[in-house]
């Protein structure tokens, strides 16, 4: 019966602590549901854990360190976010700004990813001078909507192009650039493995899912593409499968990918790579300037516009409307970025998936916690992430991909100045495969069209500046 008793005590304190730290009554929720709601979100999230090491391997950084980098920087990120802002959202590193880190600043751009790191860096820092003076609400208020949507739905078709070229559906083509792949095609070409239909099958179930509102979509999508992905290496005949003779050790015989099990122990000497690498003083360089506002742009207006969309659905307003612990929040997110940057990732950002967890009733810190300790879990699960297929993951990318092009729906498309400007940033950052020419092209069509049309008084001070800062960067800068 002591025991017992001893048992129940403990519980209760436990709850307590809970109860004080979280204020979990004054916020009409309770221990469980916010575990759920935790739960939930991480289930929605949990897709950066394999997208992420793929997407910036890219740029030479070894795949099992980066893994553990995604699930250490979203864990500590989450939980910094749960324990001091209270706010119910998510964190990890941030899709399109590693894609923009691996494809632009290292691979077209030339650096190494070491640098590329220190831009990160730079970018955090600034970021987190912004959220604890008021030059975060200036900027906010002197960029134009219009380019703040243009810029997330910019991403979202950059990262779009990435996943169709990952799975294959979109190839080179010697007379228009680019052309629609061989759909039986099976096989491995330069982005890995290779196999266009399953790939768009991917993206089909994903999206298909998510409309019915089923519990883990995108987990879902990608289990059945890699199931049907076993099913076909097991019953179709090999010369089937087109095999490059550079990726004859990965040959189907022996399946798309190889079973080593779904757990295994972490090894944190897989971090040693990369953990504290970022090359700092090689990313003060001018020629930089511009990625560096690139990676603090995209990474403070996704942040703001993901925190606010959070705390309108939680409730998180007071009589006036007043946003609670939106400074707070926007602090955890910067120092978050600055954080990820130690364990070798790119931008680490809240997440709009917190919505799925505010929507079954998460309301505190104890949510983003839950989500934080779950991502710590995840590192267990290197060996699945190691075996699933290229092209499964990548349909993910597209599904991204097109929710984030959703935000041009908000555009005045009766004012030209405000929409040609958005769709050329739009547009631009796929076409020319870079989110700072984007951003670059935006600004000045956004300024010209304005004069041109007489509308000057409508160019704000950060407008000009930032405009002859593109403009310089064409005539002095560019790579």
């Amino acid at each position: 019966m002591e025991k017992v008793s001893n048992t129940n005590e403990k519980q209760v304190k436990s709850v307590g602590f809970l109860e004080r730290w979280f204020k979990l009554s004054s916020h009409k929720t309770t221990v469980k549901i916010e575990v759920m709601a935790g739960f939930t979100t991480f289930v929605t999230m949990s897709y950066i854990m394999f997208l992420n090491p793929i997407i910036m391997s890219k740029s030479g950084m070894p795949f099992d360190g980066l893994f553990l980098a995604t699930c250490l920087g979203a864990a500590i990120a989450t939980i910094l976010m749960g324990m001091y802002a209270n706010w119910p959202v998510g964190l990890a590193p941030g899709m399109g700004l590693n894609a923009f880190f691996t494809f632009t600043v290292v691979g077209s751009m030339g650096y190494s990813w070491e640098i590329a790191l220190g831009a990160v860096f730079l970018s955090g820092v600034l970021f987190v001078l912004m959220s604890v003076t008021r030059l975060r609400e200036w900027m906010l208020e002197s960029i134009p909507m219009s380019l703040r949507l243009a810029m997330t739905a910019g991403v979202g078709l950059f990262l779009g192009f990435i996943g169709l070229r990952f799975t294959g559906l979109v190839v080179a083509d010697p007379d228009n650039i680019v052309a629609i792949a061989d759909l039986t095609h099976f096989g491995f070409g330069a982005f890995g493995p290779e196999a266009p239909a399953l790939g768009f099958l991917s993206f089909l179930l994903i999206s298909i899912l998510s409309y019915r509102n089923v519990f883990g979509a995108v987990l879902i999508g990608i289990a059945v593409t890699t199931l049907v992905a076993f099913i076909m290496t097991w019953v179709l005949p090999t010369d089937f499968f087109v095999v490059a003779e550079a990726a004859k050790s990965f040959a189907p015989t022996s399946g798309f990918m190889s079973y080593n099990g779904l757990l295994a122990i972490p090894d944190f000497a897989a971090l040693e790579p990369i953990l504290w690498k970022a090359d700092i003083a090689g990313a003060f360089q001018v020629a930089l300037i511009p990625v560096i506002v690139t990676f603090l742009f995209v990474n403070i207006f996704d942040t703001a516009g993901t925190l606010m969309g959070v705390a309108e659905r939680a409730n998180l307003q007071d009589k006036n409307g007043k946003i609670q612990g939106l400074n707070k929040s926007l602090k955890a997110d910067s120092i978050s970025s600055v954080i990820g940057t130690a364990f070798g990732c790119s931008p680490v950002t809240s997440y709009v998936e917190s919505a799925a967890g505010v929507s079954v009733g998460g309301r505190t810190g104890l949510t983003a916690v839950t989500i934080g300790l779950l991502f710590f879990v995840g590192m267990f699960f290197l060996p699945l992430a190691q075996m699933l297929p290229g092209f499964a993951v990548d349909g993910a990318l597209i599904y991204v991909a097109m929710l984030m092009m959703s935000s041009l729906r908000a555009l005045d498309w009766d004012d030209l100045t405000e929409y040609a400007p958005a769709v050329c940033t739009t547009v631009m950052m796929a076409f020319t495969f870079s989110i700072s020419n984007g951003i670059a092209f935006g600004f000045i069509t956004y300024t010209v069209l304005k004069l041109g049309a007489g509308k000057s008084n409508e160019i704000s001070g950060g407008v000009w500046a930032l405009t002859a800062l593109f403009v310089a960067k064409f005539m002095f800068l560019q790579h």
